[in-house]
């Protein structure tokens, strides 16, 4: 975690190669959100119900587009948790609202190994400090919202080898770009989920 200076939340305001927040469709859709929202809260509820609600799962709806720059995610609406997440914070970033990524690693099957990253990020919120979302999309059994300063996330990391990772980081990390850079498929990818040993 950070502190809460100004100058630490910088880098969670920066684009980068795959948070490519000032390429000219993420500026477009991230003013259209913002607009009429009174304050940080309501854009970045207005943001996190977009990418939850709008862009589909690449896992829920066996989509094959491989995503993972934001401005990719938002022209074909699907990525995977680690690409949503990208797109949510090039967003919010591009409307002034610090947002960083998170990670818990999760059991794939729901009961033990083998585990795999997931993806989701942390908003930084005036009065609430880091609040961390899940994007990734509902589904029958997963209900992610925005309540801050309640966390409701899609997963808890609760069971025998899972975790909440430590952190809130600016830029993706180095195993989830690997995966989305050099997958091809739905299938693809899910054969290949990366997990992190700590």
């Amino acid at each position: 975690m950070t502190d809460d200076s100004t100058a630490s939340l910088e880098p969670f305001l920066a684009p980068d190669d795959h948070i490519d927040w000032k390429t000219p469709s993420v500026l477009k859709r991230a003013e259209e959100l913002s607009r009429g929202r009174k304050d940080a809260t309501e854009v970045a509820a207005a943001c996190f119900r977009f990418v939850r609600d709008e862009v589909q799962h690449s896992g829920d709806h066996a989509r094959d587009e491989g995503t993972c720059r934001a401005s990719d995610v938002l022209r074909h609406a699907t990525g995977w948790c680690y690409a949503k997440s990208h797109l949510l914070a090039a967003l919010l970033r591009a409307n002034g609202v610090p947002c960083g990524l998170g990670y818990q690693r999760l059991s794939v099957h729901d009961d033990g190994a083998p585990y795999c990253l997931h993806g989701l990020n942390a908003i930084y919120l005036d009065g609430v400090g880091w609040y961390r979302v899940d994007a990734r999309g509902n589904k029958p059994g997963v209900e992610a919202e925005f309540c801050p300063p309640v966390e409701q996330l899609a997963y808890a990391a609760s069971a025998a080898g899972e975790q909440d990772l430590a952190g809130v980081h600016a830029t993706p990390h180095p195993a989830v770009l690997r995966l989305l850079s050099t997958c091809n498929s739905c299938q693809e990818v899910l054969d290949n989920l990366p997990d992190v040993h700590h």
